[in-house]
C-alpha cells in the first residue's frame, strides 16, 4: 500500500485526473486541458506538440483520454504506424502534472460526429480546408481553400472522413505535485499487476485491461 491521501486519494485514476482538471479550470488563465502529445516517427525520432484534451472517459479498469485531429497530420500518421503515444498535462498555477503512456485507437463513430457538430462553424469548415502538417504555399491560399470549402460544405458540414478522435488507453499514469525543496510527490499507476514496462505489453492493450492498477510511489 502507498501512503496516498489528499489530492492523490482514490482508487480510480481517471476520477483523480478529472478532479485535477476541474480544479485547473478554475485557476489556469488559458487552456487548462492543453497536453504536450508525444509520438514517434518512422526513424524513431520523438515528435511533440500541444493539443487539447477533450475528454477523460472511463472507470477504474477501462478508460481513455480523448483528443481530435486530422488523421493525415504528422501526429495522425505516426500514431497509425506505431499505435502508441504519450502526453504530459502541466498546470503552472497548481504546480502539478499528469503523465500518460498508452496504446491508441481511433474514435470515429457517433461520439466523434457529436464533437465535430459542437464546434464553431468556422472551425468545422477549417477542418475540411486544412491539409494539416503538409506544405502550404501561402496564407492566402489557405483562406481561399476555406472559402471554397465553406461554399461546398454549406452551413451543416459533415465530419470529414480524414478527421476525428483518438483514444489513448493508458498502461501508465503518473500524478506529480510540487514539493518543498524539490521533494516532489509522485505516484505511478501501472495497468498491469506485475508492474512491467509498456514495451512488454501487447499493442492492443488487452492484457493491461484485464489486470488491476498497481500504484507505486516514486522518488522525486
Amino acid at each position: 500500500m502507498t501512503d496516498r491521501s489528499g489530492i492523490f486519494a482514490g482508487d480510480d485514476p481517471f476520477a483523480i485526473a478529472r478532479s485535477w482538471l476541474a480544479e485547473a479550470a478554475r485557476t489556469e488563465p488559458n487552456d487548462p486541458n492543453a497536453i504536450a502529445l508525444a509520438t514517434v516517427d518512422a526513424d524513431g525520432l520523438p515528435d511533440v506538440r500541444m493539443v487539447l484534451l477533450k475528454e477523460i472517459d472511463g472507470a477504474r479498469d477501462d478508460g481513455s483520454f480523448v483528443f481530435y485531429t486530422n488523421y493525415e497530420s504528422a501526429k495522425g500518421t505516426q500514431i497509425e504506424a506505431t499505435g502508441v503515444a504519450s502526453f504530459v498535462m502541466h498546470w503552472k498555477t497548481l504546480r502539478r502534472q499528469i503523465r500518460v503512456r498508452g496504446h491508441v485507437i481511433r474514435e470515429e463513430g457517433e461520439q466523434a460526429d457529436a464533437y465535430y457538430r459542437s464546434r464553431a462553424l468556422d472551425s468545422r469548415i477549417g477542418a475540411w480546408a486544412s491539409a494539416q502538417s503538409r506544405p502550404l504555399a501561402s496564407r492566402s491560399a489557405l483562406l481561399a481553400e476555406v472559402a471554397k470549402q465553406g461554399f461546398a460544405q454549406g452551413l451543416s458540414p459533415k465530419r470529414p472522413p480524414f478527421w476525428g478522435g483518438y483514444r489513448i488507453r493508458p498502461v501508465q499514469i503518473e500524478f506529480w505535485a510540487d514539493g518543498a525543496f524539490r521533494l516532489h510527490d509522485r505516484f505511478r499507476w501501472t495497468h498491469d499487476e506485475t508492474g512491467r514496462e509498456i514495451k512488454t505489453l501487447p499493442r492492443d492493450g488487452q492484457e493491461s485491461a484485464n489486470n488491476p492498477w498497481v500504484v507505486t510511489r516514486l522518488s522525486p
